[in-house]
Order: structure tokens, then C-alpha cells, then sequence
């Protein structure tokens, strides 16, 4: 199954949820917000939104510092 991820494309071995693709970047799911399709995700539907062949992925990670 193939996606775009941040723009770039990926392919996946199987159907994961967003929280399986999260563990796979090693991305801890609390620090990052995550659109699929241009929709906004809550963090509470990590696991149970299924990836789909196709879908346009976008993680954005928060970095502290001033």
C-alpha cells in the first residue's frame, strides 16, 4: 500500500492505524498533530483511523526552544 507522507511517497507492508505508523517513526503520538487528507485528526482517533491506499499523510512534530 503506498501513501504520501510529508509530502514524499512511502510505501507501508500492510494496512496500519495512524498510531502503528507513529510507533514505526519512532514518534511519540502526544507531540506530533497529524492530517490525513487535509483533515485534522484528534489524538483520540489515532488508533482507530486506518491508513488507506492513497491517503495524503502530513505529521507535524511541536519542538520546544526560544
Amino acid at each position: 500500500m503506498n501513501i504520501t507522507l510529508n509530502g514524499k511517497d512511502k510505501s507501508l507492508h500492510k494496512a496500519m492505524s495512524v498510531t502503528d505508523l507513529l510507533t514505526g517513526l519512532e514518534l511519540t503520538p502526544e507531540t506530533v498533530v497529524v492530517e490525513i487528507n487535509t483533515t485534522i485528526l484528534q489524538p483520540d482517533s489515532y488508533q482507530s483511523t486506518i491508513l488507506a491506499e492513497g491517503d495524503q499523510v502530513e505529521i507535524i512534530r511541536f519542538v520546544g526552544g526560544g
